[in-house]
């Protein structure tokens, strides 16, 4: 049983209320005969007074042992020696006033010592059950504030069926507002919810659940709650708004309370996907690994998170996390987890065409968080404790096909090359092995060809690509505005094939060209030779320019028809996934003409 003893007391108050206490007992003509002690204070009273109204001092007098007690101890008295003072006002006929903020208390006290309509009629008792029934339980705030006040009359207000009251009061009416709002603003309840203890309020979250309210109004009400129990940790819903205390003393007795509110506020999350903004999970997420709570809690939040991935933001994914000398660091493990539960998710629903994780068709959704995660690589590029495993795991966890471009990849691993100025060429090569340079657009391998930073192989790619599109005949203002068109890399394979028969037929032209320019060049030296008439060697080099003429026409005809650029320009930003094994190290040499 809950005792004022447990909390600290005000001694000023104490010695006001002693100082009431006298006047309206020393005020009677009989003298005292009893002192009655209530944790450290003491009260001079009449036993008569007292054993009239309560049936549990009487009790006391006469099972006592003592012919004639003159002390009474009351130190499990509920609420303390202020509510015994009223309680003996009682007893003594003394007006006092009964208030929502008292009742609980007083009703408590009232059983406690007996005071009940079966010892004596018009009891303390029946007058403060009235109270709670007609006055105190009557509103919503009301309700609350007796709810409140039962925090430090445990466990006897629970045993006397106070708090069940309340809560189911608190709850009722707070759906009523929830679906029929009479106030403004619409979700003023939720501010209501917030004085009251976590316990407490997991029973109102509860009692509202099985009421059937939606569950919006529910996420409403516990985000408010949490923002408000938390001030100092959820100061905002912006990474960079969460205050961080200077010491870190995992065992100090707020820390563990802070923790505590946390576990119990993420059991409380309801399950339906979408009901809590990504950044306001994110912001519990850092309060969890700052606080050190359960590994369990730390998971319910990433599995949450990773849900909802494709609306979080750079700042979000910064979850701070600290040493035990206090140094802070990020917590790039629990960011690791939440990216590969969401790629899980999008390869299990089916988002991927026929089943091939990096080659298959992305859906757009991932095409977003892959383009934060790479800028959430150039955020924490620069932080020294990084390491290039660290970094390619997170790089490599999206697959390569939801990338329409690498540039921002390219621009992540160029600030990690900037941070750190020791890499070897090998080192470097490995940061560069998550990008691919066929991927980068134009400008971004403008800049690759000239930047220092990046390994040989690395800007000899970005130069050779830039070539095959040139002998492709690729201009270079269609060049800019291309984008890696995805789906046609599942039309690739044919593509090849269709290239290498063209390839062969191109060459048995080329081929069947030789032997008739050797044809014509024999021709001519007959004609030198053979010493004939000026008329009929100009009629056989008439014929020989005609008979040529109409062969070039005729060559020239059928490979304008094999040309495969004829329909425009074809998009080779996908030949290094494709050709499956085939050398690319020099551009295929095709020739489209017969000059």
């Amino acid at each position: 049983m809950a005792t004022e003893g447990k909390s600290p007391i005000n001694m000023n108050s104490m010695s006001s209320s002693l100082q009431r206490t006298g006047q309206w007992v020393f005020s009677q003509d009989i003298p005292t005969d009893v002192v009655v002690e209530v944790g450290e204070a003491n009260f001079s009273l009449h036993k008569f007074m007292l054993v009239a109204k309560s049936n549990y001092i009487r009790k006391l007098i006469m099972e006592s042992k003592e012919s004639d007690v003159t002390r009474i101890d009351l130190s499990d008295m509920p609420g303390g020696p202020e509510i015994f003072e009223k309680a003996a006002k009682f007893c003594y006929g003394v007006n006092f006033e009964i208030t929502v903020q008292n009742v609980a208390a007083l009703h408590c006290a009232a059983e406690f010592l007996q005071m009940t309509d079966k010892y004596c009629d018009n009891n303390l008792a029946g007058r403060t059950q009235d109270f709670l029934s007609q006055v105190a339980l009557s509103s919503l705030s009301g309700a609350i504030v007796v709810l409140k006040s039962c925090e430090i009359l445990l466990p006897i207000s629970r045993d006397l069926g106070i708090v069940r009251r309340c809560v189911d009061v608190v709850a009722a009416k707070a759906c009523n507002e929830a679906m029929f709002p009479c106030r403004t603003p619409p979700n003023w309840w939720t501010e209501e919810l917030c004085i009251l203890d976590v316990g407490f309020f997991a029973d109102v979250v509860a009692s509202m659940k099985q009421r059937g309210v939606k569950p919006s109004s529910l996420a409403s009400s516990i985000i408010t709650y949490t923002e408000k129990s938390l001030r100092d940790l959820v100061r905002d819903h912006s990474g960079r708004g969460v205050k961080f205390s200077d010491t870190v003393d995992n065992d100090s007795d707020e820390r563990s309370l802070q923790r505590d509110l946390v576990e119990s506020i993420v059991s409380l999350l309801p399950s339906d996907k979408g009901l809590f903004p990504i950044n306001f999970l994110c912001s519990l997420l850092r309060c969890a690994v700052f606080l050190d709570t359960t590994l369990t809690c730390k998971n319910e939040l990433e599995k949450r998170i990773s849900v909802v991935l494709e609306h979080v933001s750079v700042d979000d994914l910064l979850i701070p996390s600290f040493t035990y000398d206090g140094e802070r660091l990020l917590d790039l493990d629990s960011v690791r987890r939440i990216i590969s539960s969401f790629v899980e998710k999008e390869k299990n629903v089916g988002v991927f065409n026929g089943g091939d994780f990096n080659r298959g068709l992305c859906s757009v959704t991932l095409q977003r968080v892959a383009k934060t995660v790479d800028s959430y690589l150039a955020e924490i590029a620069t932080y020294g404790e990084l390491t290039i495993s660290k970094f390619n795991a997170i790089a490599n966890l999206v697959p390569k096909s939801a990338r329409k471009s690498d540039d921002d990849l390219y621009r992540a691993i160029d600030i990690f090359l900037k941070a750190h100025p020791n890499l070897d060429e090998i080192e470097r090569e490995k940061v560069c092995s998550s990008m691919d340079p066929l991927k980068l657009s134009y400008d971004a391998r403008l800049h690759a060809s000239q930047n220092k930073r990046l390994p040989v192989n690395i800007v000899l790619h970005a130069l050779y690509y830039d070539q095959l599109k040139l002998r492709s005949g690729v201009e270079e203002q269609e060049e800019r505005a291309v984008v890696v068109n995805l789906p046609e890399a599942l039309k690739t394979r044919s593509q090849l094939q269709a290239d290498t028969t063209l390839a062969k037929e191109n060459e048995a032209l080329r081929s069947e060209l030789m032997k008739m320019k050797l044809y014509v060049s024999d021709m001519q030296k007959n004609k030198n030779g053979a010493g004939t008439s000026s008329s009929n060697s100009t009629s056989l080099v008439s014929n020989n320019k005609k008979s040529k003429h109409t062969f070039f026409s005729s060559v020239s005809k059928k490979l304008g028809k094999l040309n495969p650029f004829r329909h425009g320009s074809k998009d080779t930003s996908n030949l290094d996934e494709d050709l499956a094994g085939v050398d690319i190290t020099k551009p295929r040499r095709r020739r489209f003409s017969i000059s």
